[in-house]
């Protein structure tokens, strides 16, 4: 259901993200069967490699960003992560929900994105 594009993106999360991917897209699938929908579900956490961080600095960068402190360098690019897997996805030529999900996840729903994709990936992802 990827393109060579967005498989090597995939593949090159790290474990614990193509952990979380797995988990997300398999929630998506019990929900919908559209490989748009399921290839957004496995790709919205692309742009996370950026920041080649693991779970204690990504929680250490949360907790800066929630108390709106300055973030620079690899904590920076995992706050960012949505609009750089984004353009990672744009730039492989991913169909437009899934560049959407990658950049908006956290979110609300942008305008384009069809009405009923928007909650069942927001489930899966656990939001």
């Amino acid at each position: 259901m990827l393109t060579a594009a967005e498989a090597e993106l995939f593949w090159a999360q790290p474990v614990i993200d193509l952990d979380h991917a797995v988990t997300v897209g398999r929630r998506a699938q019990s929900s919908a069967t559209d490989p748009v929908l399921l290839a957004a579900a496995l790709l919205h956490d692309v742009g996370k490699r950026h920041s080649r961080t693991g779970v204690c600095a990504r929680s250490f960068a949360s907790g800066l960003g929630l108390l709106h402190l300055p973030v620079r360098g690899r904590w920076r690019a995992y706050l960012d992560h949505g609009p750089l897997g984004a353009a990672d996805l744009r730039n492989a030529g991913s169909a437009d929900l899934i560049v959407a999900f990658a950049e908006h996840h956290h979110g609300e729903r942008p305008d384009g994105v069809a009405l009923e994709a928007w909650p069942v990936l927001s489930a899966a992802d656990g939001e």
